[in-house]
């Protein structure tokens, strides 16, 4: 994540901060949907749409997760960024055999693919990005969008109607999801970014609250919202799985480990263990961009060879069905 100033990459980690040394994240640019409509830009079709991600960004692994819910494989292709972010923000492999390709276009940077979509772009370049192949340009590079529109807009081609954001349960879940985003998911940014005591001791505190009424919430029942998981438990699940391995020590969130929260850790497993999702984490990638991108927290870019983890245990929380 970086931005862009007439044309020119400018080394920005991830967002601004304001005047009171808080962390300050910035809004998404690119906000259309896909619709079945007639005459509509951006229909849902097989073999047109393209998945931009880093495998390190708990945003880019929701849209992988519901591209594996939804059983989108087959028609939505994607291409990962290498590990590292460095002085020109995300990068592809440039040999033709490396693994992190841009497999369309063999651009060196994900900025020009922004550049590509609007070549007078200035903001930040930010993954997730789902890029129509047709008109070769973004659609959407705001993660939730992204997977409200994986949710149900390809339904009529997979015939898989399994809905993560039903309407009876809306209400409930942006309600859960706002206080989850602005303390935790954002929270372990707001954290790590701080630049003044102040800023990180707030941040601090809001997120272990919110942590003890998780543990708390999930004492009680199977999932945030309801009997089936919902958007809000994906949306959660993809900082948790790199809490203990990243944002414990990386971004100073050191209170206790989640592993130390009985009932969010058998959650956490649950989830871990739903078919597919597994295959979408990758935790040694994920600390090698944590690590080894933000030179202002870590100047040596040491990866630390812990925490050993499994996420594949028995879990108890079959006390709820």
């Amino acid at each position: 994540m970086g931005l862009i100033v007439a044309g020119q990459w400018v080394d920005q980690w991830y967002d601004t901060k304001n005047n009171d040394g808080k962390f300050v994240r910035q809004e998404s640019m690119f906000r259309n949907t896909l619709s079945n409509e007639a005459g509509s830009l951006y229909p849902a079709e097989a073999d047109r749409y393209h998945l931009y991600v880093s495998l390190a960004c708990p945003w880019a692994h929701r849209t992988l997760i519901f591209r594996k819910l939804k059983q989108l494989e087959s028609l939505i292709s994607v291409s990962v960024v290498k590990p590292e972010m460095l002085d020109n923000g995300w990068e592809f492999d440039t040999a033709e055999s490396g693994a992190y390709r841009d497999s369309l276009y063999q651009f060196n940077y994900a900025y020009q693919l922004y550049l590509k979509s609007n070549p007078q772009y200035e903001g930040r370049v930010t993954v997730p990005i789902l890029w129509d192949k047709k008109t070769q340009t973004i659609v959407n590079n705001e993660s939730v969008e992204i997977i409200r529109i994986f949710n149900s807009a390809f339904d009529h081609l997979t015939s898989n109607t399994d809905d993560y954001f039903p309407a009876a349960q809306r209400e409930e879940i942006e309600s859960v999801n706002q206080r989850i985003y602005d303390t935790l998911n954002n929270g372990v940014y707001r954290a790590g970014f701080a630049t003044s005591q102040e800023a990180y001791n707030s941040a601090y505190t809001q997120l272990f609250d919110t942590l003890d009424w998780l543990e708390e919430r999930l004492s009680k029942q199977r999932y945030l919202i309801g009997q089936q998981t919902t958007e809000a438990d994906w949306r959660l699940f993809t900082t948790l799985i790199r809490f203990d391995a990243i944002y414990h020590g990386h971004f100073k969130c050191n209170k206790a480990k989640l592993s130390e929260y009985h009932h969010i850790s058998n959650y956490l497993r649950e989830l871990y263990q739903v078919p597919g999702v597994l295959e979408t984490v990758d935790l040694e990638y994920s600390k090698r961009h944590y690590y080894a991108s933000h030179e202002s927290i870590n100047p040596t870019r040491i990866v630390p060879l812990g925490p050993q983890q499994s996420f594949s245990g028995s879990h108890d929380r079959n006390r709820f069905a």
